[in-house]
């Protein structure tokens, strides 16, 4: 019998996919072009389960039911083509690959395109959940060719995670890169909801004083609130374990952290749609930052900061902190459902930004109790254009605001790096203001390019150019700075 779907790359990622499938009731045809990894698997965690194990492209093919179901688990980039092009020669048409890696939004659009012209269906599947979310069940956000939806949506629904009310977080997105570049934002939010949380921590290690007991129990208590969510929990966990010599094994980690590049591809689509998505950007930039240890440790023993210690009440500043996380959070947030409409515009999708919130409720890295919350605002306005003009958001913001600003300005005061909080802020900030200085910022632009402006006397869209130093002229320019 043939099996029902056909797995490549048996990683830890991909060998736990397998396992959730087997376990959901479907067979699994297995190959990794390293083979001897075929064996170990299916006499290891495979053994006496409904896996085939295949030695070669070909005889993977031949073991798959039509029309044949392709799972792709492969690094990113360059191998996933090649494995494209080994596998092309094997299928017919109606055949449909899957690539379930961190694949960037461009690569899907073109594979999909190319894949459609030989006859064959390509899906663009963003996976999060780690290795544990692989097995138990993951946040799947696929996107592709909208004929293959109908012919994997089963497979799809049964393995991911699943809430409360029984909904499977999985729906298909939208059309060729869809599916990656809602999980490329998803990695996004993720990078800014971890840099918040990174600088709550210090601000409760340097002006609290508070020992990793103290952080842990702090952290844990959040997570029974409106910060509900499972970041917040395995950070508890964090700071509570030990290594083999009773040191907190958090202290003896070096602090350079590590990327792979999905964060910085959401702040360059950010870039490139003129979206304000700030505080993504800015945990970005604060990754970079802790890779230049040297320096910093150099910098350390020359650069001067304030010498003042921390004098006001810490249990009171410690309910400012929570506050500015829940804030900040809720920006960032809004910043990447922002940044979703920017891209549905431009690449013509149909995204469901409720949807989208629901598959992120289980399995996945962000999940978060006030993804219900997100849910029910587009459900209540699908076309909400800020996250932040919600109601049950707008009111969390103002509950929030006070506490917020004592702590970026405490944090300025005392010498204390908040990056994400300050961004944050600032984006509230200048979201909320009718009238930003950006009216100079043409001013300058005229009077040094003539790049022309626009005038609040006037209909949007009528341009003016003023020879301000009474040398030029009066020819304004296409040029852009």
């Amino acid at each position: 019998m043939k099996s029902n779907i056909g797995l490549v790359g048996l990683a830890v990622m991909g060998e736990n996919l397998a396992l959730n499938l087997e376990s959901k009731g479907f067979s699994v045809a297995v190959y990794n072009r390293t083979t001897s990894k075929v064996d170990s698997f299916v006499s290891g965690r495979g053994k006496d389960k409904s896996f085939t194990p295949c030695y070669s492209v070909e005889e993977l093919c031949e073991n798959l039911e039509s029309p044949r179901k392709v799972l792709v688990m492969v690094k990113a980039g360059a191998p996933v083509d090649a494995f494209i092009e080994q596998v092309i020669p094997f299928l017919d048409e109606g055949d449909i690959i899957i690539d379930g890696g961190n694949s960037y939004y461009p690569d899907t659009i073109r594979r999909t395109q190319y894949l459609a012209e030989k006859g064959l269906s390509f899906v663009g599947c963003g996976v999060s959940g780690g290795e544990i979310g692989a097995l138990t069940g993951p946040s799947m956000m696929p996107g592709g060719d909208p004929k293959a939806w109908p012919l994997v949506k089963e497979i799809f629904q049964k393995i991911a995670a699943k809430v409360e009310d029984g909904s499977s977080c999985c729906e298909w997105v939208g059309d060729n890169g869809a599916g990656h570049y809602v999980k490329m934002v998803h990695n996004g939010i993720e990078y800014g909801d971890m840099q918040m949380i990174c600088e709550a921590y210090a601000l409760m290690k340097n002006l609290l004083k508070m020992n990793n007991e103290e952080i842990a129990d702090t952290f844990e208590k959040w997570n029974g609130g409106e910060l509900d969510s499972y970041l917040i929990e395995i950070t508890a966990d964090i700071f509570r374990k030990k290594d083999e010599s009773g040191k907190y094994i958090v202290d003896q980690i070096l602090d350079t952290a590590g990327q792979k590049g999905t964060g910085k591809w959401t702040s360059e689509s950010a870039l490139n749609l003129g979206a304000p998505s700030s505080t993504i950007a800015e945990a970005v930039f604060a990754r970079c930052m802790s890779a230049v240890k040297e320096e910093r440790v150099a910098a350390s023993k020359i650069l001067p900061g304030p010498d003042a210690g921390f004098d006001g009440d810490k249990e009171s500043f410690l309910e400012d902190i929570r506050q500015a996380l829940f804030a900040s959070k809720i920006c960032s947030y809004a910043q990447g459902f922002q940044l979703f409409k920017y891209a549905a515009k431009e690449y013509n999708w149909e995204l469901n930004f409720g949807e989208i919130a629901l598959m992120w409720r289980g399995g996945c890295i962000i999940r978060a109790v006030f993804l219900n919350d997100i849910k029910q605002a587009f459900d209540t306005n699908p076309n909400l254009e800020n996250l932040l003009l919600a109601p049950y958001f707008t009111d969390k913001i103002v509950a929030c605001q006070t506490g917020w600003r004592n702590v970026v300005s405490a944090a300025t005061k005392y010498g204390v790096a908040v990056p994400a909080f300050s961004s944050a802020i600032n984006y509230y900030d200048g979201y909320r203001t009718e009238t930003l200085p950006a009216n100079l910022l043409q001013a300058q632009r005229d009077y040094f390019g003539a790049h022309t402006y626009e005038r609040v006397d006037k209909p949007r869209g009528e341009v003016f150019h003023t020879d301000w130093s009474g040398l030029g002229s009066s020819a304004s320019t296409n040029y852009d700075v």
